[in-house]
């Protein structure tokens, strides 16, 4: 109950859209921001989510309501999909607009965070939020792979969609600054609705832990792995896709030549049996371990074990797993791609030359032989300001301000508790 209220008053309600089903092991930033914005919701709102279904196990098209870490929600599979780490002939994506256009999910506040499925909700009435992820001008201009994304084949009817749809969205936030500032400048008339949003990391599972119980852990994975306890690892996390290319950090790392590194691989995706060929193919099989995909509590484990975190991306906003590794107090080896180069600092990380294995070899070297010009301290300074409590409380009590003044109640408290 908000402080001042006399009665049980209606709550907002906040109805995120995305292509997932929280309950599954699933992989990605989009995902991640999304269930810290359910974690740490607060009381005064009701939160929904419109995601997917695993197939003959539960129905399809009806709300239920359900626990997920500690907060209830109202759940509503949309579509049956078997696993959102892979991608189909169909792009899930289509499937999911597709499904969306079946029925009106108005509510107070909706979250979107891919473009695509707002083609259908132009009509529904509420306050509507569309959060960018990937600096799109370099998405859509990198070159390369086009399987990365399916608009590169076709980016003429990307920025059509856009601008025959921006128009319905009360806020565009974006992590990535250049990103912000294309929009305002694509889209002057509604400038004042752009702005730029710090990503968060959730700081409950992500924090840094003693040297002593570090190197307890670190020796405890090496001989999992039948590792020498000297091992020095570097840690990999993300989806196995195009946009953040591990074929390129397995090749980064046969150019090391540094017999006492090994290259951690916490992912999965369509490039899982690719990354296998060209491990085996450069014989780094005794180099690499492919963890698959891995819950925030083992990801947590990985970060804080490892002398650095490495970003191979061709694109990026600003990655959710860099600040859990910053968080965690290991630095980052990134190539010069979306935020994560304007937030390090000399002591807290190394931005690549260029995005080759040369140099991203280079990087690593840099970092893993010299841990001393990269103190923990200076790692977990730097990403307290992304911490989810104080990111996603201020963008809650910023919806529920613009709520009270619509619902007009003069008994309504001011603040969420």
């Amino acid at each position: 109950m908000l402080p001042g209220c006399m009665y049980e008053m209606k709550k907002p309600t906040l109805t995120i859209f995305y292509q997932y089903n929280p309950w599954n092991k699933t992989i990605g930033g989009i995902q991640t921001l999304i269930n810290i914005f359910i974690k740490y919701a607060p009381q005064e709102f009701v939160v929904r989510l419109v995601g997917t279904g695993n197939p003959n196990q539960e129905k399809m098209g009806t709300w239920r309501t359900d626990q997920f870490i500690g907060r209830e929600i109202e759940f509503f599979p949309v579509l049956a999909l078997k696993d959102d780490n892979v991608r189909t002939l169909i792009p899930t994506t289509i499937k999911y607009t597709m499904a969306l256009a079946k029925h009106n999910f108005a509510s107070d506040f909706m979250h979107f965070h891919r473009l695509e499925p707002t083609f259908v909700t132009r009509q529904w009435q509420g306050e509507k939020t569309l959060f960018i992820h990937n600096d799109i001008q370099t998405q859509m201009q990198t070159v390369g792979n086009k399987k990365a994304i399916l608009w590169r084949r076709f980016p003429a009817a990307y920025f059509a969609l856009e601008k025959s749809i921006v128009g319905q969205f009360n806020q565009i936030l974006s992590c990535n600054t250049d990103a912000a500032a294309m929009y305002r400048q694509r889209y002057p008339q509604i400038a004042d609705r752009i702005a730029y949003i710090k990503n968060s990391f959730d700081n409950e599972i992500f924090y840094p832990i003693g040297e002593g119980k570090v190197e307890e852990e670190k020796y405890h994975l090496a001989e999992q792995l039948g590792l020498d306890k000297q091992t020095r690892f570097i840690l990999f996390a993300g989806r196995l896709h195009p946009q953040k290319d591990p074929l390129l950090l397995v090749r980064a790392l046969a150019v090391m030549e540094e017999p006492s590194v090994h290259l951690l691989i916490a992912g999965d995706g369509e490039l899982a049996s690719p990354l296998k060929a060209e491990i085996s193919q450069l014989g780094m099989e005794k180099q690499v371990t492919m963890l698959g995909a891995v819950t925030s509590e083992e990801l947590a484990k990985l970060h804080r074990i490892s002398h650095t975190f490495v970003l191979s991306s061709a694109y990026e906003g600003l990655p959710l797993v860099v600040l859990e590794a910053l968080a965690c107090g290991t630095p980052v080896v990134t190539t010069k791609c979306g935020e994560t180069p304007k937030i390090l600092t000399a002591d807290t990380g190394v931005v690549c030359s260029e995005g080759t294995p040369q140099a991203i070899a280079d990087g690593l070297r840099q970092v893993v032989l010299h841990p001393e010009n990269y103190p923990q301290e200076s790692c977990i300074r730097l990403a307290q300001p992304y911490a989810a409590r104080t990111v996603v409380k201020d963008v809650y009590q910023n919806m529920f301000t613009r709520w009270q003044q619509n619902y007009q109640s003069p008994i309504l408290g001011s603040k969420i508790s």
